[in-house]
């Protein structure tokens, strides 16, 4: 977690963008996105999963390519790849839910453990999980590892938490938007900024996945009932503005003279 921070030349040549609010802001709305994007694609629009799981499968390996071409943080091949990374990380726990009966206490403790093994081999390999240095080909691929396992560990935990044990989708909410807040207290008493990271980022999947739910299930299953059509285009639309501004901030620094 961090202040709201400028952009500078020195900023761009990391591949991760600075944590302003905008930032968290985006975060927590291609989550809601990855939840009901997958759920429109596979059911409202009548792809099926299979289908669904092919196509985002083929989008996020391009985008990942496009991304690991670049030479400096650009906004908006960043942020696709982090809606795209969003929506694989729910299809694999609802394929392992769904498909394969797999409990989501037990999905919930092997994705956990398995970041933690990201975490692991990336610390011993590069000495730190900053990502304000995420500026080299293997740093990227820990990163992007690690994001995709964040967001099958939140999605697992957040159904865990509003189905398994009866949270519901407000409650969830309210519980995953609460420890958010909690970390972020703890950030501002001065707590360590790489872990108090890692923890927002993880905590804003399930609170995304939660609100989404919230917003988009039929009220007679404790939704509000919009749809995931209508929340799926209204939050992209937010999202589209958000990344458009910052590209137009990057444009700006790029063309600035030194």
């Amino acid at each position: 977690m961090n202040a709201i921070a400028p952009l500078s030349r020195t900023s761009l040549l990391n591949k991760v963008p600075e944590l302003t609010l905008a930032f968290w802001v985006i975060k927590i709305l291609s989550t809601t996105v990855g939840e009901t994007g997958a759920d429109f694609l596979a059911v409202s629009a009548g792809w099926g999963a299979g289908p669904t799981r092919a196509l985002v499968a083929a989008l996020l390996a391009a985008a990942l390519y496009v991304q690991g071409r670049t030479h400096r943080h650009t906004p908006w091949i960043y942020w696709v790849t982090v809606v795209l990374v969003s929506i694989a990380g729910t299809q694999i726990t609802d394929l392992l839910t769904d498909g394969f009966g797999v409990s989501l206490y037990i999905s919930t403790s092997v994705f956990a453990a398995l970041l933690a093994g990201i975490f692991a081999v990336w610390h011993r390999a590069e000495h730190t999980l900053s990502i304000h240095c995420v500026n080299t080909p293997r740093r990227e691929a820990f990163y992007w590892a690690a994001i995709l396992c964040t967001f099958a560990l939140g999605t697992a935990a957040g159904d865990l938490a509003t189905e398994a044990l009866g949270l519901g989708f407000a409650g969830g909410a309210l519980v995953f938007g609460g420890l958010i807040g909690v970390t972020a207290m703890a950030w501002r008493k001065g707590g360590a900024g790489v872990a108090t990271f890692w923890i927002a980022y993880i905590l804003t999947r399930p609170f995304g996945a939660a609100l989404g739910d919230l917003i988009t299930q039929p009220k007679g299953h404790g939704g509000l009932g919009f749809g995931a059509m209508t929340t799926s285009a209204l939050f992209v639309g937010l999202i589209v503005a958000l990344v458009a501004s910052a590209q137009r901030k990057a444009w700006r620094v790029q063309a600035a003279p030194i």
